[in-house]
Formats: structure tokens, C-alpha cells, sequence
């Protein structure tokens, strides 16, 4: 929003400073528990509150002995391969299966767009116990509960929507005669696609990716249906830890799945522009 005009009323500048304060109450409501796992994390002890001496700001209070238990215990280190061997594989499904699904629904001679649109999303919308629930029972009968690729579906299933919804966002802004232009050259469909469409929706693409890749890396409702021992995945052991053990070490993980998050969403930020310079560049 821009700077107050000198002529403002009474009234739009109270509005105008009275959103801000609103905005920023909703953002310290939001970004607070954040905030507060940050600092807990580097407890010296096996708590999970503040201690006196990190309110005195004293050094003794502080400790990377979590970050250390994270990084040299076993069952910490296998979750966390698991998750890095089944995010990317999901991801990859997803950012497939997602892409085409949105270049093919982006056809206006498609039928019920809307109908198979509503459907392809509607992961996001099911509550994820139901869902969960629902895969739980349908890869039993097929053989694929309790297995790598299973999870690897399971979390795809949850990725696609994103996918979609990121792309088809992306090809709003598309010009098709470029698509055209390329077949009246002989171009055939693939190449057109590699070469043409690709480039100018890859960040939507991307985007898309990151988000199925949190989705993936996050998820642990789906993994506890699905999945076995054998793909404990990072969510479900910081589930386990918050269940059996209260382990502190989880306020390390934490933290650096915020950090992650916030590199993620950095990037994100920057292929949004990227995508809206490119759109600018286009022509009508």
C-alpha cells in the first residue's frame, strides 16, 4: 500500500495505521511459535522451557548438545535418509504426473475440466486422515502397503494438487501462438514442449516441486497408515519422540526444518518474479 497523501481524512489515516497494527498482530500470532523453538533448541538441558540462566543470558545455559544428539544418533540419522530417499521420488512423481495433468486441463477442448480439476485437488481439500485411511486400505489390497514405492505414491498423491494448482497458475499468462507458431515450422509436439512451453513455465514447475517436496518431507499422518519400520521417516520420529520419549532433540530438528523451509520459500519467492518477468517479456 502506498504512503498517505497529504489530503487524507480523519478516518483513512486511522484505517491506514489500524491495518498495520492488524497485520501485525496476526503475523506475531502467527510467527511466534516459530520464533520461540528457535532459542529452545540450544537449551543446555533436557528441557523444554526456558531455564534461568538462558533468561539471564548466560552462556552456560547454551548448548548445541541436541544439534549433536540429532547428528550422531542412529535412529535420527535412518529417519532422515529415509525422508531424503522417499521426498525426491515423490516429488519426481509429482512434478510429472502434476505438469501434464495441468498442460492437458489447460486445453479449453478438454471436457469436464472442472470436474477432473476438482478431483486432481481434491487431496488438498479430504481431511488427511481420510485419505490416509483410504490409501491405507487400498494398497493393502494391492500389495504396496508397508513398501518403499507405496510411500513414495502415497506421498505423491499429496504433491500433485500443488503441482497443478502452481502450473496451471503459470500458464494463465501463456501465449499459445508461440505453440503454434512452433508447429507451423515443423516443430513436432515434444520438441515444442522441451523447447517452447518448458522454459517459460518452469518456474511454476519448480514451485510446484518445492512445495511437494515439503509436503513430502512434512508428512506423517499418510507414512503412519502406509509406511512400516523400515521407511520411519523424519516426521514420524519426531512424532515418536514427542509420544514416548520427549526428547529435546526434536527443537533442533524443528529448527532446521524452519531454516529449510524459509531457503524453500526464498525460492519460491524468486521464480515467482523470475515467472512474472518472463510473462512481461511475452507477447500479447
Amino acid at each position: 500500500m502506498s504512503a498517505l497523501p497529504p489530503y487524507a481524512t480523519t478516518g483513512q489515516r486511522v484505517w491506514y495505521y489500524s491495518f498495520r497494527v492488524i497485520c501485525g498482530l496476526i503475523f506475531f500470532f502467527l510467527i511466534a511459535p516459530i520464533i520461540v523453538i528457535i532459542p529452545l533448541s540450544f537449551n543446555a538441558q533436557d528441557f523444554f522451557t526456558f531455564t534461568p540462566e538462558m533468561l539471564r543470558l548466560d552462556p552456560e545455559g547454551f548448548s548445541l548438545k541436541h544439534y549433536r544428539d540429532f547428528f550422531s544418533n542412529d535412529s535420527w540419522q535412518s529417519s532422515m535418509w529415509n525422508s531424503l530417499k522417499i521426498a525426491p521420488m515423490a516429488t519426481l512423481v509429482s512434478v510429472t504426473f502434476g505438469t501434464l495433468a495441468a498442460i492437458g486441463l489447460s486445453q479449453p477442448h478438454v471436457p469436464f475440466r472442472r470436474a477432473i480439476m476438482a478431483i486432481l485437488i481434491s487431496p488438498m481439500i479430504v481431511p488427511l486422515i481420510i485419505s490416509a485411511a483410504g490409501m491405507y486400505f487400498f494398497y493393502s489390497r494391492i500389495g504396496l502397503q508397508g513398501t518403499y514405492f507405496g510411500v513414495v505414491l502415497a506421498h505423491a498423491a499429496l504433491g500433485i494438487p500443488f503441482v497443478i494448482i502452481t502450473v496451471t497458475a503459470t500458464l494463465v499468462g501463456f501465449d499459445r501462438s508461440l505453440t503454434r507458431a512452433a508447429a507451423n515450422m515443423g516443430a513436432d509436439p515434444v520438441t515444442t514442449f522441451f523447447r517452447i512451453q518448458m522454459p517459460l513455465i518452469l518456474p511454476g514447475v519448480i514451485s510446484g516441486g518445492l512445495f511437494a517436496f515439503i509436503t513430502s518431507f512434512d508428512e506423517v499422518v499418510v507414512v503412519l497408515f502406509v509406511g512400516s519400520a523400515g521407511q520411519k521417516t523424519l516426521s514420524w520420529q519426531m512424532f515418536i519422540g514427542l509420544r514416548e520419549q520427549i526428547s529435546p532433540t526434536i527443537l533442533a530438528v524443528a529448527t532446521l526444518l524452519v531454516a529449510i523451509s524459509i531457503m524453500l520459500l526464498a525460492t519460491v519467492e524468486m521464480l515467482r518474479r523470475r515467472s512474472e518477468r518472463l510473462r512481461g517479456m511475452s507477447p500479447s
